[in-house]
């Protein structure tokens, strides 16, 4: 069935957030558990190659890229868990990379960024394989923005804390009308 992608391989619903529905499968017997997994949050699973890696994320903000943040659980992958319990990842910011692979996984991310259409804000999640090759895992749109979030991360390393971001992106969400509200131009 997906002899061609060898193994292991990662199974996710298409539309689902958070790493929730996610399974690494190391075993053949193991996929349709990992599928029905998926399909309980989405009516279609993808089944990737797995790569195995250093994990990065670029968020881009007003079409320019924030500074790299390098993603390190301290227990298997970055899942749920070690998304949102306090302590179970080390956040890197910036990342600790040469500046040529830095610059490489910005022009990366901001091409996915332009080529999916993407606008104001979001996050790019790549992996690095052993040979520090680039994969885009998923361009985040809808990135999060709580205490252990990686955008406000990288925002607050260019400078831009978390009331500042979220105004930014209320802004360009709602466009120049907004900026007549607040003061902006022509404002009060």
């Amino acid at each position: 069935m997906f002899e061609g992608l060898g193994l292991p391989v990662i199974v996710k619903p298409n539309s689902q957030g958070s790493t929730i529905g996610v399974s690494v499968v190391k075993n053949k017997k193991d996929i349709k558990k990992a599928i029905r997994k998926a399909l309980k949050y989405d009516d279609t699973a993808l089944v990737e190659k797995f790569v195995n890696g250093r994990e990065m994320t670029v968020g881009i903000l007003d079409g320019r890229a924030l500074p790299v943040v390098e993603i390190k659980p301290k227990c298997g992958i970055y899942d749920f868990k070690a998304k949102y319990t306090k302590g179970m990842t080390e956040y890197i910011v910036p990342a600790g990379i040469t500046g040529a692979l830095k610059k490489k996984l910005v022009d990366i991310a901001l091409k996915a960024f332009n080529t999916l259409g993407c606008r104001d804000v979001a996050r790019v999640d790549i992996v690095l394989d052993k040979k520090n090759r680039p994969y885009v895992l998923e361009v985040n749109t809808i990135p999060g923005m709580t205490e252990l979030s990686l955008l406000p991360k990288a925002a607050l390393c260019a400078g831009i804390g978390f009331p500042d971001l979220v105004e930014k992106i209320l802004l360009r969400a709602a466009g120049d009308k907004m900026k007549t509200i607040s003061g902006g131009e022509n404002g009060i």
